[in-house]
């Protein structure tokens, strides 16, 4: 029996098979036969099957002939995936945004459906400060607020470079950053944010060429803080070079907001393959690593031991091939897409749509802030959970891959986490 002629590979989990043995057939058995189909036991199901994990880079469906063939074997079938009974978002483009709703996303539809069960849809009721290059958020000016942000709820907005309440964006990165997080959903418009029903807190700390100091990010932290930010995402980071002992007031700023109960998530950094930079390096920060639309490494990200997840950030594969995952999943030869959110186009301010230019940790790291906020604002993990539950809670429920030095504790899932 073969696949049903319209399965697709998205349809079903890309490297595990379930196996049935016929009755009496021995562990030992059991296990030459998953063997030389190229898998290993990953566990006992209830009723008597077992979940495989194909270890020899076949398909799903080359594994599962090579089983069926076996007369020891009663049936062999994929892992399908089930999917939430709830529709996309009727946001046109939504269609081209592979890291909510590809087979590597985070398992959007679902985490919404589960999200309004829980009594907070879209993430309502959390705040999440974005430090960054401003966001487009406000009629200003020359400036404007990205249409697709229109019906966005905005607090406390503070520019650290131009002291003064108008935390505009003159950059792109700002606004690219909090579209992920909190874009208007549904609305027939442009791409869908994660936590979409969530306020923002616009903080600007880098300049129209994508750049800040210390001291802004540090006063930056503390006035998150000090306004009550559930979340705070920093798409940025230091130099390589860049010790703790330089950056005192960040990391003092940052202590102080893990202290109060905020989540701090930033950016791991886009130096190819070294150590997690700062601020993201620091103990009480979740430091996030990209990957691309395949589920490998994207060929930009640090990664290392202070790595703690990965998320969507886009762009090529890495050239890993080190592991079986990596193998599986790593072609640095194919083209990679880019993450695509409302933002500027054509150098200006007044001019929105979808740039391809858009991929790094620095879009991986919002993801994981709005899955925060998603956590926070239902109250999956109790009324007022501390960072560090959080945090654990997110790395729990990410998938896996056999390499922790290049994913952390693996690929998120807000799906997962919100179960």
């Amino acid at each position: 029996m073969a696949l049903p002629a319209g399965a697709r590979a998205a349809d079903y989990v890309p490297d595990e098979v379930i196996v049935r043995y016929e009755p009496g057939t021995g562990g030992g058995v059991a296990a030459d036969v998953a063997e030389d189909a190229g898998a290993q036991p990953i566990a006992p199901l209830p009723g008597g099957s077992e979940q495989l994990q194909i270890e020899d880079g076949d398909s799903v469906r080359e594994t599962i002939s090579e089983l069926r063939q076996d007369p020891n074997v009663v049936y062999a079938v994929p892992n399908w995936r089930a999917h939430a009974a709830a529709e996309a978002p009727n946001d046109p483009d939504a269609v081209r945004q592979w890291n909510l709703f590809g087979p590597y996303g985070i398992n959007l539809v679902e985490a919404w459906t589960l999200a309004e069960g829980l009594g907070a849809p879209g993430g309502r009721g959390a705040l999440v400060a974005v430090l960054d290059s401003g966001v487009a958020y406000e009629r200003h000016g020359r400036f404007r607020r990205a249409p697709d942000l229109r019906r966005s709820t905005f607090v406390q907005p503070w520019d650290f470079i131009g002291h003064d309440r108008h935390a505009n964006d003159a950059y792109g990165h700002g606004t690219h950053v909090a579209g992920t997080i909190a874009q208007t959903t549904n609305n027939h418009l442009a791409t869908a944010g994660i936590a979409f029903n969530a306020k923002i807190m616009p903080l600007r700390v880098l300049d129209a060429i994508g750049e800040g100091d210390s001291a802004a990010i540090a006063r930056a932290v503390r006035f998150a803080t000090r306004h009550h930010a559930d979340v705070i995402n920093l798409s940025l980071e230091f130099p390589a070079e860049v010790r703790s002992a330089e950056i005192p007031d960040v990391l003092s700023a940052i202590r102080y907001a893990h202290r109060r109960g905020v989540v701090v998530v930033a950016a791991a950094g886009n130096q190819t393959d070294v150590a997690v930079a700062y601020p993201a390096r620091a103990q009480s920060v979740i430091a996030v690593g990209a990957t691309t639309e395949t589920g490998c490494q994207a060929d930009y990200s640090n990664s290392g031991r202070r790595l703690d997840v990965s998320a969507p950030g886009g762009g090529v594969d890495a050239p890993n091939d080190d592991s079986a995952w990596d193998i599986a999943h790593c072609d640095p030869d194919a083209s990679g897409l880019p993450i695509f959110q409302q933002t500027f186009i054509h150098g200006g301010v007044r001019q929105f749509g979808l740039p391809r230019i858009y991929e790094g940790t620095s879009m991986a790291a919002p993801h994981v802030s709005a899955i925060a906020a998603l956590l926070i604002a239902t109250g999956r993990l109790g009324a007022h959970p501390s960072p560090s539950e959080v945090e654990q809670h997110i790395e729990a429920t990410a998938r896996q891959t056999d390499n922790p030095d290049r994913y952390g504790a693996g690929l998120v899932d807000a799906a997962a986490a919100l179960r």
